[in-house]
């Protein structure tokens, strides 16, 4: 389709956002055309005319923004991304606005202080704490900042993140750490949302606690941080096993997280206190209201 002519004064992103809506097919080239001619009558910003028209709705021009912006921004029953990754599908939300804070405070805390700190895991407790959750959303809201994003799926034992992207999860860490596939052939690009790249947790393995023990996943995480701004690291619970702290001593620091009416404060405390044992500081904690 041909884009839509543009009157004098109407502002060039106007022709954009028109062009990313008619190439979606969200709009024709004659709905474009009929919305800028209204904005130049009323002198609207683009959306607010198509909305006065009728053509367009909210979901869709933020849409359209963000992918003019390359902001990482989808629309329900368009994607295989889980809508559990809330960081995606409502990025203006409350939930969304408290990881961005979440953000900002791992950026001063860790990611920011030092040039080498890429890695991070999300540690907790229990199962069911929502780990996988907020792993999924922090590599959301961090690749938002325009940053590529490395997100592995660590938890051999009860792995989640391809099913939250959509993604077939049979090639992965367990591959690279078996020496079945090189690291970077395993990593898997979330093709709708931009710097978001996803190492999976691959088959099945009977020895998953030997396997993250390797020196291979070192070199791994060594070998994505000169490829990545940040890597987060989905981790099993403290309660299935010794993995976590495995893990954590391969990424160098931990995000605690803990469930609200769930979590019982001596297992935050046994857990902080393993991690400090271990030699892995803990950078913040975090309280799942879900």
């Amino acid at each position: 389709m041909n884009a839509p002519s543009v009157p004098n004064g109407v502002a060039a992103h106007a022709l954009q956002i028109g062009s990313i809506l008619v190439r979606r097919g969200v709009l024709t080239s004659e709905d474009a055309g009929r919305i800028v001619a209204r904005q130049e009558d009323l002198g609207l910003p683009f959306g607010e005319a198509a909305k006065h028209l009728g053509l367009l709705s909210e979901p869709e021009l933020f849409a359209a923004l963000a992918t003019q912006f390359e902001y990482s921004y989808l629309l329900r029953g368009q994607s295989a991304v889980s809508e559990e990754v809330v960081a995606a599908y409502n990025p203006f939300g409350r939930v969304s606005e408290s990881l961005r804070a979440l953000r900002s405070q791992l950026m001063l805390r860790w990611f920011l202080r030092d040039r080498e700190r890429t890695a991070l895991a999300v540690v907790s407790a229990a199962r069911k704490d929502g780990r996988s959750w907020l792993a999924a959303n922090l590599a959301v809201v961090c690749a938002q900042l325009g940053g590529r994003i490395l997100l592995i799926d660590a938890d051999l034992r009860n792995p989640r993140q391809h099913a939250l992207f959509g993604v077939d999860g049979r090639i992965g860490l367990t591959s690279v750490l078996s020496g079945r596939c090189e690291a970077r052939q395993a990593v898997v690009p979330v093709e709708d949302l931009p710097g978001v790249s996803l190492l999976c947790a691959g088959a099945a393995s009977p020895n998953p606690q030997e396997l993250l023990a390797r020196a291979a996943f070192d070199d791994a995480i060594r070998s994505f941080s000169a490829d990545y701004d940040q890597i987060i690291v989905d981790t099993p619970a403290t309660s299935t096993g010794a993995d976590v702290y495995t893990v954590g001593m391969r990424a160098g620091a931990a995000l605690l997280l803990t469930r609200r009416h769930a979590t019982r404060t001596a297992d935050v405390r046994s857990v902080a206190s393993d991690l400090d044992a271990a030699g892995i500081p803990v950078v913040g904690t975090v309280i799942n209201d879900a």
